[in-house]
């Protein structure tokens, strides 16, 4: 089981940060070789949701509030380390962001950006589709929705 924390920008300390991007530089820009800029100026908005096992980052996701990425709140930057898919701390890391989502925003609408790949893990968490398909960063994607 990962330890779970729920951060502000504000609130994370200069290692906390080193790594969360770290690890998104890892999985999004190296692993999927995809060049885009990753530091977007959004990061000071979002709740950041971290998951540590043995102390080490393995696990990450951002969030919003409604508004401030789409009308819904939405979780980006989905990310588990590659050596540790395999524990299913995608499915802890994402079920803690909509625990977060309803505990801070008060709300249960959430909105995803998806990796048109990863539809099947988004649908197992109550996300569905709407909309088509689109490329972003060269990557196809789909807009999800969970009520």
């Amino acid at each position: 089981m990962l330890d779970i924390q729920t951060k502000t920008f504000n609130q994370l300390n200069t290692t906390e940060l080193y790594d969360l991007l770290q690890l998104r530089s890892e999985v999004f820009v190296v692993e999927q070789d995809c060049v885009y800029l990753d530091i977007d100026g959004k990061d000071t908005k979002a709740l950041h949701v971290l998951g540590y096992k043995d102390d080490k980052l393995v696990a990450y996701t951002r969030i919003f509030k409604p508004g401030d990425y789409f009308k819904e709140a939405s979780i980006g930057r989905v990310v588990v380390k590659e050596n540790q898919r395999q524990e299913g701390y995608g499915y802890d890391i994402m079920n803690a962001s909509i625990y977060a989502i309803k505990n801070y925003f008060k709300t249960s609408d959430i909105r995803i950006s998806a990796q048109t790949y990863l539809k099947r893990f988004y649908n197992n968490l109550g996300f569905k589709e709407v909309g088509e398909e689109y490329l972003e960063d060269g990557i196809p994607h789909i807009s999800m929705i969970k009520y």
